[in-house]
């Protein structure tokens, strides 16, 4: 099947019991057991939830994956998978990653001995001189967050294999829609299910999709550290991807036009999107993806001031964190996302400005810009 009839119809099966077509918000905490020591098939919630399992089952299609593993935020989902890694180990990670993820393993996973190298991994060259023999993860982001730079996966993995690493892919910005981290070579696949995949900035939620050896230690992980997602938001997520296609093609077609249009404003000094041609990851966005996304970042002339008032100048475009929803979002990331990098190799310009372009019009969207721009 497609992935678009899978996203509806994979792990979610009418309930047997009263023929429900959705799958249910199973809102329990315990199972009953009809013998010690017997379950049905779940016993806590904590340890598992049909709503969860659902979720996890269409995710794991979705992404091409043996099997996914749902988390209560992204972060949580990261964090399980930095918990794979031993005290010495090492990982080369993207210069040009989410804040959180940077803060995470730099402020909190090295207090464990685990040891971290920030990268451009667009160049293989300084990845390769990145890599150690301790190295067990390559951790990217393509599209990137909040820079938009397109990443090959497939080089990546390839390189990453020959040094005994896994490649681990974001894959939050593109989705399994528009990108299959899996199919190129990548070992893990996270998310942040909060973003595109609810789609209505609704529900918090992560994933981790791999195999099924992996898996289960992250599933061990997820049942004893605890931080697993409720049924409601399984619930949430579930919808979300049921229309997770046609969503897709609007953020892409949206934030193309968007992208254009800002291209040709005079107060406007720099654009990223994957979709133009003059961007530098532009053809290889073209043949690792379906489409370029819905994420635009631009510069502003005038500094800091100008990019904050431009941010608070707008209507549709709400001033706001987090992506993917089906409304619009604009954010400064050096004081709002990414603060927790400043003053780091990973620090993110002054003047940038980070799109979230939903799917509303793109006329609407356009005018809105230009009247912040003025």
């Amino acid at each position: 099947m497609d992935l678009e009839t899978r996203a509806i119809h994979v792990g979610q099966d009418p309930d047997p019991t009263t023929g429900a077509a959705i799958v249910p918000i199973y809102q329990t905490s315990t199972f009953v057991q009809p013998r010690v020591g017997e379950p049905i098939g779940y016993d806590y919630a904590r340890t598992g939830n049909p709503t969860r399992t659902a979720l996890q089952e269409v995710l794991a299609s979705l992404e091409g994956a043996e099997q996914a593993v749902c988390f209560a935020s992204g972060l949580a989902a990261e964090d399980a998978v930095f918990r794979l890694l031993s005290p010495g180990d090492h990982v080369v990670m993207a210069d040009d990653v989410y804040g959180g993820t940077w803060r995470q393993i730099a402020q909190v996973h090295r207090r464990f001995g685990i040891a971290v190298t920030a990268v451009d991994l667009a160049d293989l060259d300084a990845t390769r001189a990145a890599l150690r023999p301790e190295t067990r993860l390559v951790w990217a982001e393509t599209p990137s967050n909040p820079k938009l730079k397109i990443l090959d996966l497939a080089a990546l993995a390839e390189l990453a294999h020959e040094h005994g690493a896994r490649l681990v892919a974001d894959n939050t910005f593109a989705t399994p829609y528009l990108q299959q981290p899996l199919a190129l070579g990548a070992d893990l696949v996270v998310h942040s299910t909060t973003k595109y995949l609810g789609g209505h900035s609704d529900v918090v939620g992560g994933a981790v999709c791999t195999d099924a050896a992996t898996a289960e230690e992250l599933a061990f992980l997820q049942n004893a550290v605890g931080a697993v997602p409720g049924p409601f938001d399984a619930w949430l997520t579930l919808r979300g991807i049921k229309t997770l296609g046609v969503r897709m093609d609007r953020h892409c077609a949206n934030a193309q036009r968007v992208a254009e249009a800002l291209v040709d404003h005079p107060r406007v000094v720099e654009v990223a999107y994957p979709g133009l041609p003059d961007h530098p990851g532009h053809e290889l966005a073209g043949r690792q993806m379906r489409g370029y996304g819905g994420m635009v970042s631009f510069r502003v002339a005038g500094g800091i001031d100008a990019a904050k008032q431009v941010a608070e100048g707008t209507e549709l475009f709400f001033l706001a964190e987090s992506l993917g929803g089906v409304e619009s979002l604009i954010e400064h990331p050096g004081i709002m996302t990414h603060a927790s990098v400043a003053g780091t190799a990973l620090e993110v310009p002054d003047d940038l400005l980070r799109l979230s372009v939903g799917i509303e019009s793109a006329d609407d969207l356009i005018a809105d810009l230009r009247t912040a721009l003025g």
